[in-house]
């Protein structure tokens, strides 16, 4: 159960590392922003805390550290500057491998830890000093657990010389209700006539409710100053615990608790079975305002009761589950369908009506099955591109530019194992932008533009699949030096006619660089060939559009989900095959008379263009002849069209997708497999992988 337990806030820490990175980076662009600053005080607060709940007492000791500076910063106390927000943010690294290293075993870097330390602390005002380590056994004693918003009743009744030491009360009550809900209720009672009247004397007091999850410590710390000036008292109200049903204490109950009355007096009030606060207030055992303030406090509490029931509503309706639970259910939703096609099958094949309505109705239930579990692993896609601002930042900073990232569409849902594998061609894509298309500030104005550049990402949904691209405003790719180079590596002929798209495609061949050196960054043509290898692995495709002197935009489109696709089921011979139907244009037939007509090239004319085409019965070495009448399925990927010859076009078929085992690891042309109705395997074809290979065997020829 403790496992259980550490797992959960291991979870929880990661996104909320993530959360304050997320925050800094923010926070960098509007420093005074209590909003956000506050945002990085709770993800920091909550790490400690639960940090420490959980056993964590390395992390919760640095991240006090941290948050002790953070809360200079919240009070005005220090400014946000670019060296706070370049610490916070390696402080954020080191809690992240902090939490690395309680499952890999590897040592955190503590020399790296202290060091970041000892900057955050040059940076505290000297009447600060250094801060307290944080208690860590204190906070595994409190009976109230870290975090839980807690209702206090508070007396602040200031000393009535309290002006001549320049304090404010009004101010005081202000930085209280910063911590949380506050209702503060002026008693007046003790204001005397005007002729006896001192201009300069306090004759007012406080009750205040206040509900927050700060604890007890940081209501001390607002009184610090006037606490040997004043009388001050609180007590917790409500700790959370109590039963959302339970109805808070009478008015007369609160009237006796504070001491405003006695419990004989509440009972006599009682008995004349009137309103109790008229009656309290008209017998005189009560003023007004103490009678107000104990309404206040019966209604404040009533509303966080209310507020906190919303709250577990709203939380019982979502629950965490692990990764590998959602993979398995995925995986038994895809052994699901292959059993339904089978059962739809012999029931066609049996010609029984009772055995066909079972099917159906199996059927629709696995498609609304299969649905759900998809769409259960749907995580929006702004999870990664908070990590690309990070990204951008630190980047121009190395390279001395100054480059704006934008982003769009973070709210666009795809699978979490395809946004996985997008991290990385993203990061080559982005680095790409940053390194070779925006130019230096210098170099930007001299041309007319603005000295900031921007990289923009976006995402947005189209049919099944998603598109995202990047686009900036840089210098845009240099067409004669691409093709120069690629003539030079012999990956296209001197005089061969090419599109600028054809031209642009050749930066994904391995080892292609025009760069003239090579940075840390990029240069070694290593960088867009992973971009490409990635891309194909997740069935998507890639297209650039680029102007030079004014910018590009690559636009990646991938599959929704990588577990079950539909696809056109195809068949050669006695084979069948699988084409991604994301993929397909259109099919057309070819005959032996056109065959004939091509001499030999391979190339069917579509309505006015010549499309290359690939006989796969030859490609794979299927035995037998072919029919008279074959088809063409045409596919596009990347802006070229090629069409693969096959004997008949079965129809759209639910793909549900199987790793090949090691033995196939090495095929060409083929990404997986899938098991069809009758228990058959038909191969998932590699169009992309297969299209360059045509595009090779042409250029031999």
């Amino acid at each position: 159960m403790i496992d259980a337990h550490r797992q959960a806030f291991k979870e929880e820490a990661y996104e909320l590392v993530a959360e304050l990175e997320t925050s800094l980076l923010a926070l960098e662009e509007v420093p005074d922003d209590k909003e956000t600053i506050g945002r990085v005080f709770r993800a920091m607060h909550t790490i400690k805390g639960s940090g420490a709940m959980f056993g964590f007492e390395d992390i919760a000791t640095f991240t006090h550290e941290v948050e002790t500076v953070f809360d200079l910063v919240r009070n005005d106390k220090i400014p946000v500057t670019k060296q706070l927000i370049n610490l916070t943010l390696s402080a954020r690294d080191q809690i992240k491998s902090m939490l690395d290293a309680s499952d890999s075993g590897y040592p955190v870097d503590d020399a790296e830890a202290a060091a970041i330390i000892l900057e955050l602390k040059k940076l505290l005002p000297q009447s600060s000093g250094v801060s307290e380590p944080v208690n860590v056994a204190s906070s595994k004693a409190s009976s109230i657990p870290e975090g839980r918003p807690v209702t206090y009743r508070i007396r602040f009744k200031p000393a009535p010389e309290i002006f001549m030491t320049g304090t404010d009360p009004v101010k005081l009550i202000a930085e209280l209700a910063a911590l949380g809900t506050c209702r503060p209720i002026a008693q007046l009672s003790g204001i005397p006539a005007l002729e006896e009247m001192q201009p300069d004397n306090c004759y007012v007091y406080w009750d205040i409710i206040l509900t927050t999850s700060r604890g007890k410590d940081a209501i001390e710390d607002v009184f610090i100053f006037v606490a040997d000036d004043c009388e001050l008292s609180y007590e917790v109200i409500d700790d959370g615990s109590a039963e959302i049903e339970d109805d808070y204490k009478k008015l007369g109950e609160i009237l006796v608790e504070r001491g405003d009355i006695s419990r004989e007096d509440m009972d006599n009030i009682l008995s004349l079975q009137k309103r109790f606060g008229e009656l309290a207030v008209a017998t005189g055992l009560a003023k007004p305002d103490d009678v107000q303030a104990a309404l206040v406090e019966q209604q404040h509490v009533k509303e966080v009761r209310q507020e906190r029931q919303v709250q577990q509503t709203d939380a019982g309706t979502s629950i965490r589950v692990p990764a590998d639970k959602l993979d398995a259910l995925v995986n038994l939703v895809g052994e699901l369908v292959t059993v339904q096609a089978r059962l739809s099958q012999t029931a066609v094949s049996k010609r029984d009506p009772e055995l066909v309505n079972i099917a159906e109705e199996v059927e629709r239930l696995s498609a609304e099955l299969r649905d759900n579990a998809l769409n259960i692993r749907m995580l929006p896609i702004g999870t990664t591109f908070s990590k690309f601002k990070r990204l951008v930042r630190d980047l121009s900073n190395e390279l001395g530019k100054e480059i704006e990232m934008t982003t769009e569409g973070a709210e666009t849902e795809l699978d979490k194992t395809v946004i996985e594998r997008l991290n990385d061609p993203l990061v080559h894509l982005i680095r790409n932008s940053i390194d070779h298309g925006i130019e230096g500030p210098e170099e930007r104005v001299a041309a007319g533009k603005p000295r900031q550049g921007t990289v923009h990402l976006s995402a947005v949904h189209s049919g099944d699949s998603v598109l995202i691209s990047i686009t900036d405003d840089g210098a845009g790719l240099d067409r004669d030096a691409i093709r120069t180079k690629a003539v030079e590596r012999g990956l296209i002929q001197a005089s061969a006619e090419l599109s600028d798209k054809e031209i642009y495609a050749q930066i994904f061949a391995p080892g292609f660089s025009t760069a003239k050196k090579v940075t840390s960054v990029s240069g070694r043509g290593v960088g867009m060939d992973v971009v490409k290898r990635a891309i194909d692995a997740l069935r998507g495709t890639i297209d650039i559009s680029s102007t030079r002197g004014v910018g590009s935009k690559i636009t990646v489109k991938i599959p929704l989900t990588l577990a079950i696709i539909e696809s056109l089921l195809v068949k050669i011979g006695a084979d069948c095959f699988v084409l991604p139907l994301s993929l397909v244009n259109e099919c057309i037939e070819l005959t032996s008379e056109q065959s004939a007509v091509s001499n030999g090239r391979n190339l069917a004319n579509v309505r006015g263009h010549m499309v290359p085409y690939v006989p796969l019965r030859e490609h794979f070495k299927i035995t037998g002849a072919p029919p008279a009448f074959q088809q063409i399925v045409i596919t596009e990927v990347d802006g070229f069209r090629v069409g693969f010859v096959v004997d008949n076009v079965i129809g759209e078929h639910q793909t549900v997708i199987k790793s090949l085992g090691r033995a196939y690891k090495n095929v060409e042309g083929v990404s997986g497999a899938t098991i069809l109705g009758d228990g058959s395997v038909a191969l998932i074809l590699d169009i992309p992988h297969l299209m360059r290979g045509a595009e090779l065997a042409e250029r031999a020829v």
